[in-house]
């Protein structure tokens, strides 16, 4: 009996993702958030659903029933989240929050049947940082002096990453994080944050050359000192959002092609100083040359990857743990495995929902300080989404970070909750302009309306005279 429900738990919960990721961009026929309810209210279901049913399997597959009381924790916090935000704003995006609350459940999901004791402690994180994120789009809101502090964000981000350089220690031959009392930060993740609305207050004044010219010196910095600290998964996060940044800022292609350029010489130059780069990239290349030594987590996780065939072994089903790190650097091989191959491109393409709803929100807001926040966040998220599957997959070489919101990592979550929050503070200051651009044409058809009445009156008085 647990075995055909285990075997039909595969489809539903293939097509319970599959419904999901086409509502993720049914979405988007919707101007007014008034027409998509329907299709939030739908994405809810699924995603409870979703849920439900992975735990159900875990419960099945390991006899022990007390698993149910940890699925129904994380069931009261992840509705209670999508309901609250909605509640306390209204006129923020729900497609965000819903896409939100499933990717934390799927990361409480295979991190329950990788690790109960880090999957507790992620649950843990996750609802402390969420409590903290449902402030956040209040102060994005109402604070409007947030464009003038350049200069302060520039200082903060520096003096982060470099207290991390003096007093951070190595984990696994890179200097990314430190603890206070216990309590491991890693604060490249939040400076990640900090560097956007650096170069979103540098930029929305001016995109002079000469001001291009300092953001590109602090923005130097920062790479620098990711570089010295051998974290290169976050300095190619940060080079990658500074070009990006300013080619939207400015308009200008030839800063494109400059930062491709210089980006393809520092790679080069990586190659040749670090000899971890040197490791990857040839395990990249042919990772089955040396799958016993510096091949072995890419070649692990190819082997889960294509074991998994279209609707996945199953939880519990596979042998994820194979993979060294995978509860962190590559739970998208694990989901590929137990979950199936469609479960994981339904996964991409909810990623690519969020995206595109942050590119949504940038171009329809019309001061340029919140425009270039919500692309630089986009760009940001995105970019790690990419280089965490890309280099699971064998598509590009391993850089070490985390896929956002379904990884092991209390740092990146909350991060990643936070630029959520912050995009949702955008949605509001974007439903004031709209509401002020309403209130402005309706100003202009009155003095119209008046002016016409006006010279009507005028003419007619002419005529009586004559």
């Amino acid at each position: 009996m647990e075995l055909y429900i285990t075997e039909l738990s595969k489809y539903v919960i293939n097509l319970l993702m599959a419904l999901y990721a086409y509502e993720s961009f049914a979405v988007f026929r919707y101007k007014e958030e008034s027409r998509r309810n329907g299709i939030y209210t739908r994405q809810l279901l699924l995603m409870l659903f979703i849920h439900f049913s992975c735990f159900m399997v875990i419960c099945f597959e390991t006899g022990d029933m007390s698993y149910l009381f940890f699925y129904a924790f994380q069931q009261i916090v992840l509705f209670a989240t999508a309901v609250l935000f909605h509640m306390v704003y209204p006129r923020a995006n729900r497609l965000i929050v819903n896409n939100m609350c499933l990717l934390l459940s799927i990361g409480f999901v295979m991190l329950t049947r990788l690790s109960y004791e880090r999957a507790v402690k992620q649950f843990v994180i996750v609802a402390i940082s969420i409590a903290a994120a449902m402030v956040i789009p209040f102060f994005i809101h109402k604070l409007k002096f947030l464009k003038s502090l350049t200069w302060v964000y520039a200082a903060v981000g520096i003096v982060a990453l470099a207290v991390v350089l003096i007093l951070g220690r190595y984990t696994y031959g890179s200097k990314i994080s430190f603890s206070v009392a216990g309590v491991t930060f890693q604060p490249s993740e939040i400076v990640k944050i900090i560097f956007v609305f650096f170069l979103a207050s540098a930029l929305c004044e001016t995109t002079s050359f000469l001001q291009v010219c300092l953001t590109a010196a602090v923005a130097g910095v920062h790479v620098m000192i990711l570089v010295v600290s051998k974290d290169l998964g976050s300095a190619l996060i940060f080079f990658t959002v500074y070009v990006f940044m300013v080619f939207v800022a400015t308009n200008n292609p030839l800063y494109l092609l400059a930062g491709i350029g210089g980006g393809s010489a520092a790679a080069a130059v990586a190659y040749r100083l670090f000899g971890h780069v040197q490791v990857r990239v040839q395990a990249w290349r042919d990772p089955w040359s040396e799958i016993d030594v510096g091949g072995y987590q890419i070649t692990q996780s190819l082997f889960a990857i294509s074991s998994g065939g279209w609707f996945g072994l199953g939880l519990f089903e596979g042998t994820p743990q194979s993979i060294p790190f995978v509860e962190a650097d590559f739970i998208f091989s694990a989901v590929a495995e137990e979950l199936g191959i469609l479960f994981a491109m339904c996964l991409i393409l909810v990623c690519i929902s969020c995206f595109m709803m942050f590119m949504n929100i940038s171009v329809r807001l019309k001061d340029r300080f919140y425009q270039l926040i919500a692309f630089g966040l986009g760009v940001t998220y995105i970019f790690q989404v990419f280089l965490t599957i890309g280099g699971g997959s064998k598509f590009i070489p391993l850089t070490g970070v985390t896929l956002p919101l379904v990884s092991y990592g209390g740092s990146s979550v909350l991060t990643t909750l936070v630029m959520f929050a912050i995009v949702e503070g955008l949605c509001m200051v974007r439903k004031d302009e709209e509401t002020e651009e309403r209130r402005t044409g309706k100003m202009r058809k009155g003095k119209r309306e008046r002016k016409k009445k006006a010279e009507g009156a005028g003419k007619t008085g002419g005529m009586e005279e004559k």
